[in-house]
């Protein structure tokens, strides 16, 4: 999942150090592993692990695995949403005298023995929900045959309370199409007393199978995510339909109810403000060019636009800072030197290096956002909250692949936040969670079936020995250490009965320190000697894991401890040291995530999944929509 640096059997510890301080090739790691472990290097280094070398090497025979084969990293699937079904009431209809004796619980109210008399007319109703609400419908009903949302002749309080919180999907980013229920017109004196109880019945029905539908939507998100790919990884949120009916049949706090089935944390709270804003705002008004490139001392008719979104957008710290300066220099078409550091400032600000250069990506950070995309980011990440738990808990490791940062948060305060580096687009980060386990000092890197069949196999099938030379132990399936030299790589595919890992060193791939948090994707977080990726702004540049700038930091966090402890276990060599809390930690994905002032940010979609989920929230509309 990361680079592979590796430790010399031959080259000195302290030359090894030497050489990292002085600085490896930066383009790839395999210029620091050749520089290390022979080689030499190469000032054009290609992909991470040195290419087989040029040799005439013997064709695998066709009983040998050989060949161009690969473990290849997860794909994204077409969305196929539930369908719907349409609602079977023969069980309803069949015995409805007798339903009520099934159920000791059930006590018959003024309105059950109109709603038995009813029942008969929902025949040839035709009714479409998703199969598990078809299925709470019925067993509901059978056991429960009374009205909810129905008293004497018409739609009652609590059915009101229902309709208006449906209508207001929109403020959670729902679509309100999906909860649409037509109420009843008010009885008049000649209606037909059978005609209108039937038409009662089946609005009772409609509102509880809409209800359901909301429910679930808020609890857990109107897609399924791991359908979508196996980058995404949430255990699923069990909603008890039946119970929904249940409470909502002897309670007058509708709204409180179905409100509190969405997620209850301050981020989620935040960004549905950040919704409402842009709902009720114009169209962004300064549109500044996306592909501005300005150096200080160039001149460009741009510039005045870009000044006037920093000092509309200005906090009191940048204002006291800087408010003089733009309230006076905000017209200037001239990029004087007098502005460099407000450039920098805002750019740091918005998690880029800060540089004072004006290019595609400060615009974009503070001026080139348009309000459709900031909708549909803010859209995207309520859905996306949805798969999370409602309490997100305390205190918590989170962090948020496209801001490239990792965060320490207790008791509503960010007590650490640190640069990090995510998994290339070929090698994308999964969004999960889990609990943090432990912390290892000097760790062994058990390398990833994927790095051996990918990246090593090529170069074991000419020189079977290098795993032997630069510091890595192979073992087989029963734990047996194994000369690498002595393995015939060429017999092997995709399937390597063989375990490989790299010692602790300098040179370690995982650097000093790792915290894991075991997972079926392999995925934690470390240290790595590569640290000059720290300095770039976009970050995903790994085999997958999440590497830290402050390793110690983050250690020292979950540990509860302090830096200067962390410091001094690193000095007693490989340990292991288990976290005794229970800290959950999010490898999330979040194009749009409020900071802890609420304030929301916007980051780029460095792996397109919002465009994904988007597809996958179309075509789950698209099933909807008949029945909606």
């Amino acid at each position: 999942m990361k680079f592979l640096g590796n430790r010399s059997t031959v080259m000195p510890l302290a030359a090894i150090a030497a050489t990292l301080a002085l600085g490896a090739p930066q383009a790839s790691a395999q210029g620091l592993f050749e520089m290390l472990f022979g080689g030499g290097i190469r000032h054009q280094p290609q992909g991470e692990f040195p290419p087989p070398p040029p040799m005439h090497k013997p064709k695998p025979r066709a009983s040998e695995g050989g060949g161009a084969v690969r473990i290849s990293s997860p794909t994204y699937n077409t969305y196929k949403a539930d369908k719907l079904v349409r609602v079977d009431f023969t069980a309803l209809t069949a015995a409805p005298q007798q339903t009520s004796l099934q159920n000791a619980a059930f006590v018959p109210s003024a309105t059950s023995a109109a709603f038995r008399d009813a029942v008969a007319g929902l025949g040839d109703y035709e009714l479409y929900a998703e199969p598990d609400i078809a299925k709470a419908l019925i067993t509901y009903y059978t056991a429960n045959p009374d009205f909810i949302w129905v008293t004497g002749t018409s739609a009652n309080s609590r059915a009101q309370d229902a309709v208006r919180v449906l209508g207001e999907a929109a403020s959670y980013g729902l679509a309100p199409a999906d909860y649409t229920v037509e109420v009843p017109a008010a009885a008049t004196s000649a209606a037909d007393p059978a005609a209108q109880m039937k038409q009662l019945l089946r609005f009772e029905m409609a509102l509880s199978a809409r209800v359901l539908r909301y429910a679930h939507d808020a609890q857990s998100g109107r897609v399924d995510p791991n359908r979508m790919t196996a980058y995404y990884d949430f255990p699923a949120k069990p909603i008890d339909m039946e119970g929904v009916l249940k409470t909502l049949a002897h309670t007058q706090e509708v709204r409180t109810y179905l409100e509190s089935r969405h997620p209850q944390n301050a981020e989620y709270q935040a960004l549905r403000v950040e919704l409402e804003s842009l709902q009720a705002s114009a169209e962004n008004e300064i549109v500044v060019d996306p592909k501005l490139l300005l150096k200080p001392g160039e001149t460009s008719p741009e510039l005045p636009k870009l000044l006037t979104v920093i000092a509309r957008n200005l906090d009191d710290d940048m204002g006291g800072s800087y408010g003089e300066i733009l309230s006076r220099l905000v017209n200037s078409e001239v990029y004087v030197p007098e502005l460099v550091p407000v450039i920098e400032a805002v750019q740091k600000r918005a998690g880029m290096k800060g540089d004072g250069v004006i290019g595609p990506r400060t615009v974009a950070s503070l001026a080139g956002t348009s309000k459709a995309d900031r909708l549909q980011k803010v859209q995207v990440a309520l859905e996306e909250l949805r798969w999370l738990p409602s309490d997100l808990g305390s205190p918590r490791v989170f962090i948020n692949q496209p801001a490239f940062t990792a965060s320490y948060i207790d008791n509503g305060e960010e007590k650490l936040k640190t640069r990090a580096v995510i998994g290339r687009t070929t090698n994308q980060t999964a969004f999960f969670y889990d609990k943090i386990k432990q912390v290892d000092f000097h760790p062994y890197w058990g390398v990833p079936q994927s790095i051996i069949v990918n990246e090593m196999l090529p170069r074991l099938r000419s020189d079977p020995g290098y795993l032997d030379r630069s510091g890595y132990e192979v073992t087989d399936t029963r734990g047996k250490r194994i000369p690498s030299s002595s393995i015939n790589w060429g017999a092997y595919g995709s399937n390597i009965p063989y375990n490989v890992r790299q010692q602790p060193s300098e040179a370690n791939a995982l650097g000093e320190l790792k915290i894991l948090f075991p997972n079926k994707h392999a995925i934690y977080m470390h240290d790595t000697p590569q640290k000059s990726f720290f300095k770039q702004d976009m970050r995903a540049l790994s085999h997958g894991c999440v590497r830290l700038q402050d390793p110690r930091g983050m250690a020292a966090a979950v540990l509860d401890t302090s830096v200067d402890n962390i410091a001094e276990t690193l000095k007693h060599g490989h340990s292991t040291e288990n976290v005794t809390r229970t800290i959950p930690v999010y490898v999330a994905y979040f194009t749009a995530w409020p900071d802890m002032s609420g304030k929301v940010e916007y980051f780029n979609d460095v792996y397109d999944r919002d465009t994904k989920l988007m597809q996958a929230l179309d075509a789950t509309e698209a099933v909807r929509s008949p029945a909606s």
